[in-house]
């Protein structure tokens, strides 16, 4: 056999056994617009997504997929669905921002919102840098840096943002731990008690709980549609919480976790989130709607407690403080105890 058949007859094996293992673990895929896939097994699970931060101001993950390939968050209004809902264009994907930074309104800052309203009185989350990745087996990493900018980015600098991400396998399927750091670069930042805030996952209309309250939709070309009375066809959607509370009357409520869980073309799937012991006010308030925000709220008080409480932080120049939270992305409904033993285990990292 002369050199050249003999490279080829071993390329022909080793190769296929290349490729698997490039796609074994978890693996990052920065696209030619910058957002970075994130792939687990060689099937997508999400997407940083900065390509559009100017229209969706801040960055975000989505989307979020199971892993039997189940879309669980919201396409509008980045990529509309027939049949969603198309309120709250802030609501996209998974992110981290607070409605009273300053006074300045980094939560419900859209491109829509805009049209009408002030742009000094809304704040963006810019992305500025990709600061590590790292892919692994059972779990990768991916760091970023960004920054919170006053008069929808055109004003002051008031935060530096750093955030890691772990993305992962796990017994009940994949999982998302966010760590972000936020710390004043002006004299005083003042985050003022309000509901709307913080770490938040805008979902899929099949998470939803039912409704029959008149809405607007849109349809299969994407214009909106008036919807007098709903088509509650396929929406499964029911939160649970470590409380033991259940539907929409987890919302105000305090808990250490929150399950979202439901059925996806027949088939059972669930999001939650845990809170972590370090966090500020653990266990935290939930601003979780049946309509699709299901959001979790260290730094509001006031509206959830009716006044009895207030959670004001104001961070001097330099000081810097610290949110954790995991997310379990499954195919399936796992039971209380196993999320308590999951809250348990989280809380020790």
């Amino acid at each position: 056999m002369n050199n050249s058949k003999a490279i080829v007859f071993i390329l022909s094996f080793i190769s296929p056994f290349m490729l698997i293992s490039q796609n074994k673990g978890v693996t990052f895929n920065t696209l030619p617009n910058k957002d970075i896939e994130v792939k687990i097994n060689g099937k997508l699970f999400t997407q940083y997504f900065i390509s559009q931060n100017e229209e969706v101001k801040k960055p975000v993950l989505y989307p979020l997929i199971t892993e039997n390939g189940q879309l669980l968050t919201r396409g509008y209004p980045v990529a509309p669905r027939a049949g969603e809902r198309i309120d709250h264009p802030h609501h996209v994907g998974l992110w981290l921002n607070y409605g009273k930074v300053n006074g300045i309104d980094y939560w419900n800052n859209s491109r829509e919102i805009l049209t009408t309203g002030d742009p000094k009185n809304y704040g963006l989350v810019k992305h500025q840098a990709v600061t590590k990745i790292k892919p692994g087996k059972d779990k990768g990493e991916l760091s970023i840096r960004a920054g919170w900018f006053e008069a929808d980015g055109k004003g002051k600098e008031v935060l530096e943002e750093n955030t890691t991400f772990i993305f992962g396998t796990h017994p009940l399927g994949r999982y998302i731990d966010r760590i972000t750091t936020l710390k004043a670069l002006v004299e005083s930042v003042y985050f003022k008690d309000d509901k709307e805030g913080m770490i938040a996952i805008r979902v899929a209309r099949e998470l939803e709980h039912p409704s029959n309250k008149p809405e607007i939709f849109t349809d299969a070309q994407g214009k909106e549609t008036n919807v007098p009375t709903l088509d509650n066809t396929g929406v499964t959607g029911e939160y649970l919480s470590s409380e033991g509370i259940k539907g929409e009357e987890v919302w105000s409520t305090r808990a250490k976790w929150m399950r979202l869980g439901g059925l996806i073309k027949d088939k059972p799937v669930s999001i939650t989130i845990l809170d972590h012991p370090k966090n500020n006010s653990y266990p935290t308030y939930w601003h979780a709607r049946g309509y699709g925000l299901f959001s979790a709220n260290p730094l509001g008080a006031n509206i959830f407690s009716k006044g009895k409480d207030s959670l004001n932080l104001t961070l001097k120049k330099g000081e810097e403080v610290t949110f954790r939270y995991r997310f379990l992305i499954a195919d399936r409904l796992p039971d209380a105890s196993i999320l308590d033993k999951e809250a348990a285990e989280f809380g020790k990292k």
